[in-house]
Formats: structure tokens, sequence, C-alpha cells
């Protein structure tokens, strides 16, 4: 079953500027992170609760390019940067994979992942992939190890009792993105990932995942190609467009 939102990539051109603008202009700090050897990628994770933001950069331009989330990154950076992809997170994976496919789905048989931690401790998941990736293009999947780093019980209460440098809790709300054909990229999840937009033809078109949305939104000049909707538990409601995004902090209700 398909949870939430898991987590949003942005691709960033340096990792600890990344870090330090989102710290001095929203208060959310990035912790952790470390190395995908393999991808020629690292990164920095902000968390919101079970759900994160990863600020990903290359570490090896060349194994980068030929990895699947190397290429994306490096293509959002020749852009300017921002968000490269996104993943929904599913409590099972092959199932929600099998299911997809008998369907007519194109997604890509679950596979293994990991990342080494600077403390030693490897972080391991499985994803599927859709056809392409981008910020129009549907998202892929992921289901994190049970009990292992980061997904223990511990870590997942800390995660939901943190508090940010602006004072107060924070979780990922929505995920807003601009779109060239609303239609058609609503059509692409639907057949992808089984996800239903509604109403057709709107100018906001918009799927439930979990708690979360999932917003369309036609591309335009004076918007980025994704928003960041987070609710805050304390602090003021404010919106400030850095790394290739345009991001909300908006009051939780009570």
């Amino acid at each position: 079953m398909l949870v939430g939102i898991d987590h949003l990539v942005i691709a960033c051109a340096e990792l600890d500027a990344a870090a330090a603008e989102l710290r001095e202009r929203l208060g959310l700090e990035a912790t952790g992170g470390g190395r995908h050897e393999a991808l020629g990628t690292e990164n920095r994770l902000v968390w919101l609760g079970d759900g994160y933001l990863e600020l990903i950069a290359p570490f090896d331009a060349g194994r980068a390019a030929g990895s699947w989330i190397g290429g994306p990154v490096l293509a959002c950076l020749q852009r300017g940067g921002g968000l490269a992809t996104f993943a929904l997170a599913s409590d099972g994976i092959a199932a929600d994979v099998g299911r997809l496919r008998a369907g007519g789905s194109q997604i890509g048989e679950p596979v293994p992942g990991e990342r080494r931690r600077p403390d030693g401790a490897v972080v391991r998941w499985r994803l599927a992939l859709p056809p392409a990736l981008g910020p129009d293009q549907p998202p892929f999947l992921i289901e994190h190890e049970p009990g292992g780093p980061e997904w223990d019980a511990t870590s997942r209460a800390a995660r939901a009792a943190q508090l940010h440098l602006f004072g107060g809790q924070a979780r990922l709300r929505r995920v807003e993105l601009a779109v060239d054909d609303v239609d058609a990229a609503a059509q692409r999840y639907g057949s992808t990932l089984g996800i239903v937009f509604g109403p057709p033809g709107s100018s906001l078109v918009e799927a439930p995942v979990g708690d979360q949305v999932i917003r369309l939104l036609p591309s335009g000049h004076d918007r980025p190609a994704a928003g960041i909707v987070i609710a805050v538990s304390s602090g003021r409601p404010r919106r400030e467009d850095l790394l290739g995004c345009r991001f909300s902090l908006e009051l939780a209700e009570p």
C-alpha cells in the first residue's frame, strides 16, 4: 500500500551551502545523510517526521551520470537545480509493484539500495522505478528496511518529537508540481502508479496519498517547477523561493 510522500529529492551544487540556506531562511536543520558509493552521489537529510527533504549532489560526476538517480540530478543541476524527482512510501513494495504491473504499469521490479552514514551504519531500502524520472514524471516507490538504521522505533520516535530551529515541529503537507500538460501528467500517474487526480480539466488538480497531497499545476513564468508546503507547529507562516523550489510554511491545524 502507498502510505504517503516519502521524500523529495532536491539537486544542489553544494550540500553545505544548501543546508545553510535552509537553516538560515527557514529554520530547517539538515542532519545525517551520507554517500551512495555506487551511484556517485551524496546527501543531507531534513527530517519532517518520517518524511524528509533529501539534499543531493554528485561527488563523482562520471559515476553519477550512469546511475539511476545521478542522471536526473545532473540534468536538474544543468537547469539550475531544484526538485529532481520524489518518492512515495510503500509498506509492501513487492505487492504494490505486482499489483501495478498486473494492471499494465511499466514500473520496474523492486531493487535494493543502500547508503553508508558517516558513523559507518548502512541504511537499506528497496525501490521501484517508473520508466523516466523528473519533476514532471511520476515518482518512484521506496520501502525502507523495517527496524534498520533510521527506521527503528527509537529513531522514528525522536523524529516525531524533533523541534527545528524555528522552534517547532515540521511535517510535509503537499508537493505542487508545475507541468506543461496537467491532464497528460495526471494520466501518467494513473497508468504508472494507479493514482487518480481530480477533477479532470481543472487548472488545479490534486490527489491524496496517505495524509499528504500531490498537486499538479500548469507551468508559468512566475512559478517554480516545484512548490513544497510544510505544516509547522509554531512560528509565522512564510514563503521563500530557494534551492530552485518555492517553500511555504503553514501553521498546522490544532
